[in-house]
């Protein structure tokens, strides 16, 4: 058998970022061309994913930005994210199939730790007790200037979230915490500009999976080189 046909084992891949960087869509591309390459894939979301999950989504991203103190979102994130994990996530990778998720922990570390001020060690004790070890393989991260990205969900002509609403200095710091976090955790999570156009960014992010799995090079095709 080809390296080209050989099957790869199932893979949890993340993406990160600030509100309106375009993780959604870019997430959406890169499940098209891996399912075209012939990888099955499941696109998911965080908070949600299960019905449970999705039900609390509407809890902590709808209503006024100060409805839940920063501890209440993070317990509320978690007990999402462990019903998305146990239900959808863990059963698909086992079965082969790759994961990709728009959002993940990374997240509540950037939002309930460093934009809600709990810090590191709180947000890293919850994680520990509710993940026990589990992570992504690879996680994206979509770096870009704050106040472009609010633009950019200004424009998408939906309901504000929560998080959407907030100050620019809140996304300045979230911006901040996401980069730390990836200066932290290099081997896993790799930095692209988000800032670019679609197509750039989607080609960046074909770039960072064949440098993780080099036998994704000749299925991708030539986006990739």
């Amino acid at each position: 058998m080809s390296a080209e046909n050989t099957p790869l084992k199932g893979q949890f891949i993340t993406f990160e970022g600030g509100e309106g960087a375009g993780k959604t869509t870019q997430a959406k591309l890169l499940c098209d061309a891996l399912e075209g390459a012939g990888i099955t894939t499941i696109l998911t979301r965080e908070p949600g994913g299960t019905k449970g999950a999705e039900a609390i989504r509407d809890l902590v991203l709808g209503g006024a930005a100060d409805k839940w103190s920063g501890m209440t979102e993070l317990l509320l994130m978690y007990a999402a994210r462990m019903d998305h994990v146990e239900k959808i996530i863990k059963p698909a990778l086992e079965r082969g199939v790759w994961v990709l998720s728009d959002r993940f922990a990374d997240s509540s570390l950037a939002y309930q730790g460093y934009a809600r001020g709990l810090g590191a060690e709180r947000v890293g004790k919850v994680h520990e007790a509710v993940m026990d070890g589990f992570e992504p393989d690879l996680t994206i991260l979509f770096d870009m200037d704050p106040i472009m990205a609010q633009k950019r969900v200004e424009t998408r002509g939906e309901d504000l979230s929560r998080f959407d609403a907030e100050s620019i200095e809140f996304h300045k710091t979230l911006r901040n915490a996401f980069l730390d976090i990836a200066a932290s955790n290099a081997g896993r999570i790799t930095t692209i500009d988000a800032d670019e156009p679609r197509q750039t960014v989607h080609t960046q992010i074909l770039f960072a999976l064949t440098q993780k799995y080099p036998d994704l090079a000749g299925r991708l095709g030539s986006a990739a080189g």
